[in-house]
C-alpha cells in the first residue's frame, strides 16, 4: 500500500555556541562575552519550562524507544535529525532557526538589544552554518533563513541570492522581531525584496512570535529573575513568575501582532504587487483563522475605496497563504473546511518540547481517525509539496525507503493511551478547545487602526 509522504511544516535548528566566533564576522565578537551570559540566563530558564512539559516521570509514557534524551541534538547533528525524521517517517521538513539550546546571534527577540548592523551579521552567520550543516541534506531539511533587519536594503537582497543560490525554502517575514526605525512591511521600500522573493521561490514565514520588539523576551525573563532574587525565592518561583505572564496561554504564541502581519500584506496590496510572494503563518494556531478571515474581509468592503488592496483578504488566504500547524489540536482538525483543508500543512516542531516528536505516529493514528484518506494525505504533504513547489515523486521515493506509514496503518493503530492523551493534553494542547471568534473584539481596535496607513501607502503607488 502507498506509504504517506509527510511534509512537516516545522522544526528547529540552532548553532552550537561553540562556533558562533566562527560563523559571525570579527569585529562582532565583542557581543560574544555579553550573548553568552544571555544564553545562560534564558536558556537555563526554558530548560525548566521545558521539563515542566516532559518531566522524567513521563518518559515512560511518551519516550518508550528512549530517543527524547540524544534526539535533542537534531539542532545541529545532521545524522541524528535525519535518523529521527526517518523513525517518524517524515520525507521531508521546513528547518527553521530557533531554540534555546543554542540560542540566536542578537537578531531573535530572545536576545537582548543590539546593533542593526548586529543583528544582520548574527542572521546571515546562521544561515551560512544552517547551509553548511544542512545542505547537502537538501531535498529532505528546508531551510528557513534568520531575517536581516531590513534598514540596508542591498544587504537583504544580496542575503536573497545567498539563500537561492544554496537551496532555502524561505525566508522569516520582515518585521519578525521590531526594530526601531524599521519600514513598515505594506510600504512600497519593501517591494525590491518581495520582488525578489517571489522570483526565487523564497516564502515567507510569519512564526509565532512575529512583531515582538527587539530584547522584549529577554528583558521578561532578566526582569523575572531579578525579582525572584530579591524577594529570596528559588528556580520553581521563577518559573510561576514567567507562567503566569510572557508564557501563558495569553502569551507568545497567542499574540494577536502575528495576525497583524498577515492582514498587512493582504490589505496592503502586497500580495497584488506580488502575486507569487507566498506566506506560511506557522505555530500560532489555525482556530482563529475563519473568524479573522470573516473579520478582514468586512473590513476591507466597508474601505475598498481608500485601500490598495484589489480582492477580498480571504481569496489571498487561498492563493498566497497555508497554515503551518505546529502540533495540530483536534479542535483545528474539526474545523478544516471552515479553514480550507488545502491551506492546512502538519508541523510536528521537532525538537521543541512542546511539538509531536517522538510521538507523531501515535498522534496521527489518534487525530486523523474518521478523516478521509484524501484529506489526511493532502495536511500530512500534500499541501505543503504543491504551496513549495516540491518535487512529489521524490519525496514518494523517500517515504518508501525509509518506511513511512501507510493510511491504513496509522487508520488501524487506534486510539493514544489514557496517559499519552493526557501528556499530549499538557504539553501541546492536544484537546484545547477552539478560539472561534472570541478574540474578534481585541482584533477590530488594531485592524481599524491599521487602515489609515494602510490607505496612505497605498496611495504612493496607485
Amino acid at each position: 500500500m502507498e506509504k504517506l509522504v509527510i511534509a512537516s511544516a516545522d522544526s528547529h535548528a540552532g548553532m552550537p555556541p561553540e562556533l558562533w566566533a566562527e560563523y559571525l564576522e570579527p569585529k562582532y565578537h565583542k557581543y560574544l562575552a555579553r550573548l553568552r551570559d544571555e544564553h545562560r540566563l534564558f536558556g537555563d530558564t526554558m530548560q525548566m519550562l521545558c521539563d515542566l512539559r516532559t518531566p522524567d516521570a513521563a518518559r515512560p509514557i511518551f519516550d518508550r524507544d528512549g530517543c527524547f534524551e540524544r534526539g535533542h541534538l537534531g539542532l545541529w547533528d545532521l545524522d541524528v535529525r535525519l535518523a529521527q525524521m526517518d523513525r517518524e517517517g517524515i520525507a521531508a521538513e521546513l528547518v527553521f532557526p530557533g531554540d534555546f539550546r543554542s540560542f540566536d546571534m542578537f537578531w531573535n527577540t530572545v536576545n537582548g538589544t543590539y546593533s542593526l548592523a548586529a543583528v544582520d551579521a548574527g542572521a546571515r552567520g546562521f544561515n551560512r552554518w544552517c547551509a553548511d550543516a544542512f545542505g547537502s541534506a537538501g531535498d529532505r531539511l528546508l531551510l528557513i533563513g534568520a531575517p536581516l533587519s531590513g534598514l540596508d536594503r542591498q544587504a537583504v537582497l544580496d542575503e536573497a541570492d545567498f539563500m537561492a543560490g544554496h537551496g532555502f525554502a524561505g525566508v522569516f517575514t520582515p518585521g519578525y522581531c521590531a526594530l526601531p526605525t524599521q519600514i513598515p512591511v505594506f510600504e512600497a521600500e519593501w517591494d525590491p525584496v518581495f520582488a525578489a522573493y517571489a522570483e526565487r521561490n523564497l516564502t515567507l514565514i510569519t512564526h509565532a512570535g512575529y512583531g515582538i520588539p527587539q530584547g522584549f523576551m529577554f528583558s521578561e525573563v532578566e526582569a523575572a529573575a531579578a525579582e525572584v532574587k530579591a524577594e529570596d525565592g528559588g528556580p520553581q518561583d521563577l518559573i510561576r513568575k514567567l507562567t503566569t505572564t510572557v508564557f501563558n496561554d495569553s502569551g507568545v504564541f497567542a499574540d494577536l501582532r502575528s495576525r497583524q502581519g498577515l492582514w498587512q500584506f493582504m490589505l496592503g496590496g502586497v500580495f497584488d504587487r506580488h502575486p507569487a510572494l507566498k506566506m506560511m503563518v506557522t505555530e500560532i494556531r489555525a482556530d482563529w483563522i475563519p473568524a479573522t478571515l470573516a473579520l478582514l474581509d468586512r473590513v476591507w468592503e466597508r474601505n475598498r475605496d481608500r485601500l490598495p488592496a484589489r480582492r477580498a483578504p480571504s481569496e489571498y488566504w487561498g492563493t498566497n497563504c497555508i497554515a503551518g500547524l505546529s502540533f495540530m489540536n483536534k479542535a483545528e482538525l474539526a474545523m478544516r473546511h471552515e479553514i480550507g483543508v488545502e491551506t492546512m500543512a502538519f508541523g510536528r516542531d521537532y525538537p521543541h518540547g512542546e511539538g509531536t516528536w517522538p510521538n507523531t505516529i501515535d498522534y496521527f493514528a489518534d487525530i486523523f481517525q474518521g478523516v478521509p484518506e484524501k484529506e489526511v494525505r493532502a495536511i500530512l504533504g500534500g499541501n505543503m509539496i504543491r504551496f513549495l513547489g516540491l518535487d512529489p515523486a521524490h519525496l514518494a521515493a523517500i517515504a518508501e525507503r525509509i518506511d513511512a506509514p501507510t493510511y491504513r496503518e496509522i487508520a488501524e493503530k487506534g486510539s493514544l493511551s489514557q496517559d499519552l492523551a493526557a501528556h499530549l493534553a499538557m504539553r501541546c494542547g492536544y484537546a484545547k478547545p477552539s478560539e472561534g471568534d472570541r478574540r474578534v473584539a481585541e482584533m477590530e481596535p488594531l485592524l481599524e487602526r491599521d487602515i489609515p496607513r494602510l490607505a496612505a501607502a497605498g496611495s504612493a503607488w496607485r
